[in-house]
C-alpha cells in the first residue's frame, strides 16, 4: 500500500515536471570531422530542432581554418550541415567550440575520424563546449562518452521512465520486480545491439509511436488491478516487460544511431551506452524503492481515492503521446 501511495507522488512528479512535449525533448547535436589530408577535413553539423526551428548552435574553428561552400537540409527533426574546410598547418592540438551551447540543455557529441582510420570522440556539454583535437584516439575517452550518453538517455527519456514507473504499480515481492526488470534489460539489449549494428532496420517513427502505446497499455493494466481484474500484466509482468523492452530497445537504437558510432570502435560504444542504460534504468528503480521505503518509515497516510490516479495520468500521457507521434508520422508519409 505505501508502494501505491509513493508511486502516486512518484507520477505527479513526472507528469507536472516533464509534461507531455518535453519526452525526448533535449537531444544531443552531433558534430564529425573526416580528414582527407594533412591540412583538409569534411565537417557533418547537425543540429537538434524544435519543430522547424534549429538551435542557435555554431561550430567555432580555428582562425586558420578557411571553410569552403556548405548545403544545408532539414533531416527527421534535425538541421544537418556540410561542407569541407582547409586548416593552415592541420588541426592536431587546436582547439574547436560550439558556440551557444552553454545557453541550452543539450550536449554535443564530436568525433574526429583521421586518415589513418583512428578516431577521438569526445561530448561537448554547456559547462565545457569546446574540445582539443588529439593526435591519437582513446578507447577510454570512448568508453566514457558512450556511458555518460546511455545514462542521460534512459533518464531524460521520460517515456521510458513512465513505463517502468507504470510496471512498478504491477510487481509484488522481489522475485517478480527482479524478474521482470531483468526481462526488461534483456529484450531492449538485443534489439539495441542489432538494429544499431544494422542486423535489424524498423523505421524510428512508428516505434516512437508504439513505445507510446505500450504506456497506454500498462496504465489500462493498472486500473484493471485497482477494479479487481488483473490482466496479463499483473500476472506475468516479466512476459509483458520482454514484449515492450524489445520495442524500446529499438528506441534506444535510434538515438544512438542519431548521435553517431565510431567506425573503430562500434563494439566498445554500443557496451557501453547499453551499460549506461541499465546504470540509469537501475538508478531510477532504486530511487523509488529507496523512497518508498522511507514513506513506510514514517507511515505517510494518504485517501484511497488516489490509488487511480496513477493509472489515468500515466495512461493520459502516454495517449497523448501516441497521438501526437501517429500524427507525425501520418504528416511524414505525405
Amino acid at each position: 500500500m505505501y508502494l501505491q501511495r509513493f508511486l502516486f507522488l512518484a507520477t505527479l512528479l513526472l507528469s507536472g515536471l516533464f509534461g507531455p512535449a518535453q519526452a525526448h525533448e533535449v537531444r544531443p547535436g552531433y558534430l564529425e570531422l573526416r580528414q582527407i589530408d594533412a591540412e583538409t577535413w569534411d565537417l557533418l553539423w547537425k543540429v537538434p530542432a524544435k519543430g522547424d526551428r534549429r538551435l542557435a548552435l555554431y561550430v567555432q574553428l580555428p582562425e586558420s581554418c578557411h571553410n569552403g561552400e556548405s548545403g544545408t537540409r532539414f533531416v527527421n527533426g534535425a538541421y544537418v550541415e556540410r561542407w569541407r574546410t582547409r586548416c593552415s598547418g592541420g588541426l592536431i592540438g587546436r582547439e574547436i567550440a560550439i558556440d551557444g551551447l552553454p545557453a541550452t540543455r543539450t550536449d554535443v557529441l564530436a568525433r574526429v575520424s583521421r586518415s589513418d582510420g583512428t578516431a577521438q570522440t569526445v561530448r561537448l556539454t554547456p559547462s565545457a563546449p569546446a574540445f582539443t583535437v588529439s593526435a591519437a584516439a582513446s578507447g577510454w575517452q570512448v568508453a566514457r562518452t558512450y556511458l555518460v550518453l546511455g545514462i542521460e538517455h534512459i533518464l531524460l527519456g521520460i517515456d521510458h521512465l513512465l513505463f517502468v514507473l507504470a510496471l512498478l504499480f504491477l510487481v509484488g515481492g522481489w522475485p517478480r520486480l527482479i524478474g521482470t526488470v531483468t526481462a526488461f534489460t534483456l529484450a531492449h539489449s538485443l534489439t539495441l545491439a542489432a538494429a544499431t549494428l544494422g542486423w535489424i532496420r524498423v523505421p524510428p517513427a512508428p516505434v516512437e509511436a508504439v513505445i507510446a502505446l505500450s504506456i497506454v497499455f500498462v496504465a489500462a493494466e493498472i486500473l484493471h488491478a485497482r477494479q479487481g481484474r488483473a490482466g496479463l500484466a499483473a500476472r506475468l509482468p516479466w512476459v509483458v516487460a520482454f514484449v515492450f523492452g524489445l520495442l524500446h530497445g529499438l528506441g534506444f537504437a535510434a538515438a544512438l544511431r542519431e548521435t553517431g558510432l565510431p567506425e573503430h570502435a562500434i563494439p566498445l560504444a554500443l557496451a557501453f551506452f547499453n551499460v549506461g542504460v541499465e546504470i540509469g534504468q537501475l538508478f531510477f528503480v532504486l530511487l523509488i524503492l529507496a523512497l518508498e521505503r522511507a514513506f513506510r518509515v514514517l507511515e505517510i497516510q494518504w485517501p484511497r481515492a488516489i490509488e487511480l490516479f496513477p493509472g489515468y495520468a500515466v495512461g493520459s500521457l502516454g495517449a497523448y503521446w501516441t497521438i501526437q507521434r501517429t500524427l507525425m508520422l501520418v504528416g511524414g508519409l505525405r
